[in-house]
């Protein structure tokens, strides 16, 4: 029978121990910061077209965002939703934290391995954390767009020339560019605290949501100053990434999905007691007499 653990814990898949020591958290440096951007680098240049098909869903689909929003006359809700990519990007990068993994195993990863999360022990938890994200997401959208109303009424903006000029060279602008970004900042702070590796980690050593979370917000306690940073480099990448109508995404997020596993391999000592996948059962040779019985196994004889 396991012994319950008073402090935090990492579970792990069926097959391992049932406790695990939590995760230990070293401090790092800017050092750190800048050497996991260079690795996250090498990454994507091994391997830049996975990357990029990987990633190729977010310039797309801020592209179809832009042409929703000018076509329904709802301009005030693009920017909110461009910074949104930053909250649910965690999530969406989980095939590039695959590629580094095996790359880092001197592994040649190709388009299929980014699909190995599917198969993982605790991809249930990563959907878990997932939807917390979107929420989150959802929540800041709905927030936004309520303090656009609160500033400015139900009218909506004749054009896109009329947009901006209510923005930049008017009181009420001025209050929501400090509001907005002010309340922006706060949900951005509260998905880098609870993601910042809480998908590695749960990729890695397949942790549930509780401790995956708990990890990270050990890991932002133990290095306020660095993940500040960390939070400010990501935020400038990917504003330099939608400046040409979100194409730059598709560099700056495959980078920044490489560069993420690397920090978590620097933030976190290595686990004294890795998990061990379990061994895949051989295919039998399959005959074309037993189709159609072959696609319902169960059904079959047993010996």
């Amino acid at each position: 029978m396991a012994t319950p653990y008073t402090d935090n814990v990492t579970r792990i898949a069926p097959g391992a121990a049932d406790n695990a020591a939590a995760p230990v958290v070293r401090n790092i440096g800017l050092s750190d910061l800048r050497d996991a951007l260079r690795l996250g680098w090498e990454d994507f240049k091994a391997i830049p077209s996975h990357a990029i098909i990987l990633c190729i869903i977010y310039p797309v689909l801020g592209l179809v965002i832009a042409r929703t929003v000018l076509g329904y006359s709802v301009l005030p809700l693009l920017f909110p939703l461009a910074a949104g990519f930053a909250l649910i990007g965690p999530f969406a990068a989980l095939g590039l934290y695959e590629l580094s993994r095996r790359r880092e195993r001197g592994e040649e990863p190709s388009a299929s391995h980014a699909l190995g999360v599917l198969s993982s022990p605790s991809f249930g938890a990563m959907l878990g954390l997932g939807a917390i994200l979107l929420i989150l997401f959802v929540v800041w959208v709905a927030t936004a767009n309520s303090i656009y109303v609160a500033i400015f009424g139900n009218t909506p903006a004749a054009s896109i020339p009329d947009f901006a000029s209510r923005i930049f060279s008017t009181a009420e602008g001025l209050t929501l560019i400090v509001v907005g970004c002010g309340v922006g900042f706060l949900f951005a702070v509260v998905a880098l605290c609870i993601s910042v590796v809480a998908f590695p980690l749960m990729l890695d050593r397949h942790a549930n949501v509780t401790d995956a979370i708990q990890t990270s917000l050990r890991v932002v306690m133990k290095n306020p100053v660095t993940m500040a940073a960390w939070g400010l480099i990501v935020a400038a990448l990917l504003v330099i990434g939608s400046i040409p109508l979100f194409l730059g995404l598709a560099v700056v997020l495959p980078v920044l999905g490489h560069a993420t596993w690397h920090l978590y391999r620097k933030v976190l000592e290595p686990d004294p007691n890795p998990y061990q996948e379990p061994p895949r059962a051989p295919k039998g040779r399959r005959y074309a007499a037993d189709f159609p019985a072959s696609l319902f196994p169960w059904g079959r004889d047993k010996p």
